[in-house]
């Protein structure tokens, strides 16, 4: 067979322009005090050197975005901590969409019946309560777990 392309990313060609944005990037590091003097010089030369994006990306990997902070990168890892621990379980979204689902339904039909029915109907889409409530202290519960361990 033929020779197998690979389109990622990091195996492309570096333009003129890309070595010369992280040569920037670099530079405004240098500013900052996050590289010393040698380490800028070497990465620089080896910047202008590269071939590949991979070649690129590595050199400023270890580098925040050109204005950040320690402050803000440690703010913007704490906030994504605080994210990553309110999200909620997939397990427990599917189980509150299938609840949903079926609360809706029960309401939909519960509203036609009504509608077409002159006789008082009993309201059985009330008892879907029954398994939200459930379903609301399990959920309460995990994400209680959850925050305990981080």
């Amino acid at each position: 067979m033929g020779k197998e392309v690979r389109t990622d990313v990091e195996t492309l060609r570096a333009a003129d322009a890309d070595r010369q944005k992280v040569a920037d990037q670099l530079k405004l590091a240098l500013d900052e005090g996050r590289l010393s003097l040698h380490e800028y010089d070497d990465r620089v030369r080896d910047a202008y050197a590269a071939r590949t994006y991979k070649e690129l990306l590595v050199l400023v990997s270890d580098l925040p975005r050109p204005g950040l902070s320690a402050t803000d990168v440690a703010a913007r890892r704490q906030a994504e901590k605080r994210r990553e621990a309110r999200r909620m379980p997939t397990a427990l979204l599917v189980l509150w969409t299938i609840w949903a689902s079926l609360t809706v339904v029960n309401l939909v039909v519960f509203g036609l019946v009504v509608a077409t029915v002159d006789d008082p109907i009993y309201p059985w889409p009330v008892w879907m309560l029954v398994p939200g409530a459930a379903l609301g202290a399990v959920t309460v519960g995990v994400q209680a777990i959850r925050s305990q361990r981080h």
